[in-house]
């Protein structure tokens, strides 16, 4: 897949991850831009300094 110059990130995933996707985020009153970049940097952000922890989820 070519990486372009544009801020633009164009992915395929099923139509039901979509829906399922989209409704969760209206729950939530955000939008997948908002929720991409959200995600995005925590992702950089614990690359660059992983957790202590192996999954701060089981804390």
């Amino acid at each position: 897949m070519a990486i372009g110059e544009s801020g633009r990130i164009v992915i395929e995933i099923s139509p039901d991850l979509k829906k399922r996707l989209y409704a969760t985020l209206a729950l939530e009153q955000k939008t997948l831009k908002e929720w991409f970049i959200l995600k995005a940097e925590q992702y950089i952000k614990d690359q660059i300094q992983p957790s202590l922890f192996q999954d701060e989820k089981e804390l």
